[in-house]
């Protein structure tokens, strides 16, 4: 029995060309474009002196490339919920639904046929475990808003491994949750250092900040006591490889705020961002190293997010090293302008050019006095943010998502079949047959729950 066993899975590799990945590693750049990568790498280009390419991001050297569609099944511009369901499910939703097709109904993702075929599993993120992205692996609900509802379908799916900012609800219903997640099983670590005390002991796993915040700070506002996203990404391996060592496990990591600082046309928080999730593949990449036929890591975005151009007012150059000079988000100067209250524009100008590098607009004298409203908090940074943007020769055709390709890369074990012109709905109908689901029966199950 064993030989004829044996010799059906050789059969099964020839004819597929391919056997199951044992180790699948699923990375999520929300909002991120063909152009925010490229931006990065030519930024890390010209802080060495050079115009091109010459320290590539370890993804962009993959074998194996495509550009992938994200159209929605409501329109042309998708949203993240309906770009996650596909994603996670095979299945084209209407804008705003997480883990429903666009009649309203439960479809499954590919974390729980990973689950169901004996893997462990990670969902993890840079923003609140509940957003768009990340619940559409594990929820089910017709509004992606229905944030407290959807956070309770994290218990539901029983994954082994939660990480990034808390649950987006209010405090109660928050305690509520985790209260629950305890009594499941699930040890809750805030911090990395509090997950590695915490890890050995623990069946399954919550790993947010150190302090309850709904977000990872970006990169570029980060302190020593944040969660970096390879950190996510190294517990996430360390736990999920202790947790199922024989049937392998299934990973999502979405670096989730390249998509927040390209809604705010913030092109040097972008770049961190990028960086930052460049970082955390770095982890998945030297797992990968270690175990070279059994892992598949795929590396794509949800949709593009700003419509970065990478130049402006014809002039045919670009001047990213620029960028060098911002040492904060637009969110934190904001933030820090405000915390100003009743000041000096002397003040607020030196606030400006130290964390920013470029003057701020208006025309005003260093003693007169500045009531700070959020609102002129808000204009002042803003201005700065899209003068420095303009300084590099960076443009944005927008403030939200645009329709266009974005990128997919992948190495590992099936790589090959992810390459030319394909639709997001491919990738999990692809991970699918890796995990033996014939997908030919989709419309009449898709990964639902068995």
């Amino acid at each position: 029995m064993k030989r004829i066993l044996g010799t059906l899975l050789l059969l099964l590799v020839a004819t597929t060309g391919f056997a199951q990945p044992k180790y699948i590693f699923y990375f999520i750049g929300d909002g991120m474009g063909p152009s925010h990568v490229l931006a990065t790498e030519l930024y890390l280009g010209e802080l060495q002196g050079v115009i091109g390419r010459p320290q590539k991001l370890v993804f962009t050297q993959f074998p194996e490339s495509a550009f992938v569609t994200t159209f929605s099944a409501s329109n042309g511009v998708t949203d993240s919920a309906a770009s996650g369901t596909a994603l996670s499910t095979g299945y084209k939703t209407s804008n705003g639904r997480i883990g429903t097709d666009a009649d309203g109904n439960d479809i499954y993702s590919v974390a729980y046929d990973a689950k169901n075929a004996g893997m462990a599993v990670g969902i993890a993120t840079t923003v609140c475990i509940n957003h768009a992205t990340p619940s559409a692996f594990y929820a089910h609900n017709n509004s992606r808003n229905n944030y407290n509802e959807i956070a309770q379908w994290m218990l539901e799916a029983d994954y082994d491994f939660y990480a990034g900012g808390d649950a987006k609800c209010t405090t109660e219903q928050r305690n509520d949750l985790y209260g629950r997640a305890e009594k499941q099983g699930y040890t809750i670590a805030r911090g990395y250092d509090d997950y590695k005390s915490k890890a050995k002991k623990a069946e399954k796993m919550m790993l947010y900040q150190k302090n309850v915040a709904e977000e990872v700070p970006y990169a570029i506002d980060r302190t020593k006591d944040d969660l970096t996203l390879a950190q996510i990404t190294k517990a996430g391996i360390d736990f999920l490889s202790k947790k199922s060592k024989k049937e392998g496990f299934f990973m999502m990591v979405e670096g989730g705020k390249i998509d927040y600082a390209s809604h705010r046309d913030d092109a040097a928080t972008m770049i961190h961002e990028v960086l930052d999730f460049n970082a955390a593949i770095e982890e998945a990449y030297e797992f990968y190293k270690m175990h070279k036929n059994e892992t598949l890591i795929i590396v794509t975005a949800d949709h593009e997010t700003g419509g970065i151009v990478l130049g402006y007012t014809g002039q045919y150059k670009l001047d990213l090293k620029v960028l060098e000079s911002q040492k904060v988000s637009v969110d934190n100067l904001v933030a820090m302008l405000e915390s100003l209250k009743k000041t000096t524009w002397g003040k607020v100008s030196e606030m400006v050019k130290e964390n920013i590098g470029v003057e701020p607009r208006g025309n005003y004298s260093n003693d007169e006095a500045v009531e700070m409203t959020h609102d002129l908090a808000n204009r002042i940074a803003y201005d700065a943010i899209y003068d420095l943007n303009h300084k590099a020769l960076i443009s944005w055709a927008s403030g939200n998502h645009s329709g266009t390709f974005v990128p997919l890369f992948a190495i590992g074990e099936g790589a090959d079949r992810f390459n030319g012109v394909i639709d997001n709905t491919d990738i999990p109908l692809t991970i699918m047959e890796f995990l033996g689901i014939d997908t030919k029966l989709k419309g009449q199950y898709c990964g639902k729950k068995k």
